[in-house]
């Protein structure tokens, strides 16, 4: 195949790839149990996220979240029993990102977990993301212990149901406007979002108050909402999760479709290269830790929430945030922009639907492209927390992080050796 018609065959897959992102229609419709939602996720079946993964590899959160789960589904009597478990293969591992799922940090699903829903009106697929669990030590940075397991059981009995009977009274809640006003308060969705989180709950909170009985369990679900700065995040990742799921596999296409780490390997999906994982070693994040602790205690990288970054969110919006820049360490609002504007050198297009005030609004970055990533050495930035790299502490800081130049070369190699170019 000569140069020319390669170089067509690309323009014409990325130009379908985009065009599917864009047309995207992710709306909330429901909060379902996960075994509901997943039929195929079946008991002592554990999702996690990232790249595929082995227990043997797997880091101290991932780890510690694991046996966390294992306690609060049953299966296991204490963490003790279930690290036996898991060293004895009793359960089965899979990233979540292969059963339409993503999940923050360590990502754990399981099948009595509520999962939010939402539907890509546009193509017709359903993605799926447990519900954020709110501050302090939560298991989706690696806390196991009661206190965890507790606040998991009234999520499961309590918050789940209520969100669920809530989203039934009307036709569900579109997700890209909702989005577009965020970036207008100063969210960019990965790090930061307060504003989008706010239009949420105000949207929730008379359907939860018809919906809800007890005044006392709605007392508890409004005050769980109203302080937690970052529920929306779980929103917008299952959003990016349905828009980035119909620009797999085609033909041609050189856009990232998927980006996630597992605290051991970063893994990058590429739409023309079907579901293959190109992996590397995950970066250490770069950021501020909480009192007492230090960058001796951090984990490396994880969390499937790298996908708000794939759809031109997070890291590729700090402009939108330049609160953000200085929460996790990343510089001033001038750094910001200059962020965003280096990831707009390594994407295909800008968002339309998606603009940043500070930027004159103008459309977040959009479509990484492997091939530009490699040629300008420029490699996405990403928002993240920070955990410990112990099981069972939780979160230590937040920072930003770069995903490895390596799983875009491989990328790049695979994909022109799939276009039978030397």
């Amino acid at each position: 195949m000569g140069a020319s018609s390669v170089l067509a065959r690309i323009r014409s897959g990325n130009e379908n790839a985009l065009a599917r992102m864009i047309q995207g229609d992710p709306i909330l419709v429901d909060v379902l149990p996960a075994g509901e939602a997943i039929p195929e996720l079946a008991e002592r079946i554990i999702l996690h996220a990232g790249p595929p993964i082995e227990w043997e590899r797997m880091c101290g959160p991932m780890r510690g979240a694991i046996c966390g789960i294992a306690v609060f589904e049953g299966w296991a009597d204490d963490l003790t029993h279930a690290a036996n478990l898991a060293e004895t293969g009793e359960f089965q591992f899979h990233p979540n990102h292969h059963f339409a799922t993503v999940g923050p940090m360590t990502g754990i699903t399981t099948r009595s977990q509520p999962v939010l829903v939402v539907e890509n009106r546009a193509f017709g697929n359903r993605a799926f993301c447990t519900l954020n669990e709110g501050l302090g030590k939560v298991m989706r940075f690696g806390g196991n212990d009661k206190s965890v397991l507790e606040r998991l059981k009234w999520i499961r009995d309590v918050l789940g149901p209520g969100l669920s009977d809530a989203l039934k009274t009307y036709d569900g809640i579109p997700l890209k406007a909702l989005v577009a006003r965020g970036l207008t308060m100063g969210d960019e969705m990965h790090q930061r979002n307060v504003g989008s989180s706010s239009l949420l709950i105000r949207e929730l909170a008379p359907r939860l108050a018809r919906t809800v009985r007890n005044q006392s369990v709605l007392g508890d679900i409004l005050a769980f909402l109203s302080a937690n700065d970052q529920f929306f995040l779980n929103v917008a990742m299952t959003m990016g999760k349905s828009i980035m799921d119909p620009v797999r596999g085609i033909d041609g296409a050189t856009i990232v479709t998927a980006m996630s780490r597992n605290g051991t390997d970063f893994g990058i999906v590429v739409s023309g290269l079907g579901d293959q994982w190109f992996t590397a070693p995950v970066e250490m994040p770069v950021g501020l830790y909480f009192p007492g602790f230090t960058e001796e205690d951090a984990n490396p990288d994880m969390g499937d929430s790298t996908i708000v970054e794939t759809i031109g969110l997070g890291g590729f919006a700090m402009a939108a945030a330049p609160a953000v820049a200085g929460f996790v360490g990343a510089g001033s609002a001038t750094v910001a922009a200059k962020s965003t504007h280096a990831m707009g050198q390594i994407t295909v297009t800008k968002n339309p639907e998606w603009t940043m005030p500070s930027l004159d609004y103008e459309g977040v970055p959009t479509g990484i492209d492997i091939r530009l990533v490699v040629e300008t050495g420029i490699a996405p930035l990403i928002n993240t927390g920070i955990a410990h790299r112990n099981p069972g502490v939780g979160q230590v800081g937040a920072g930003v992080v770069r995903a490895p130049m390596e799983c875009f070369e491989k990328a790049v190699e695979a994909f022109a050796h799939s276009m039978g170019l030397s």
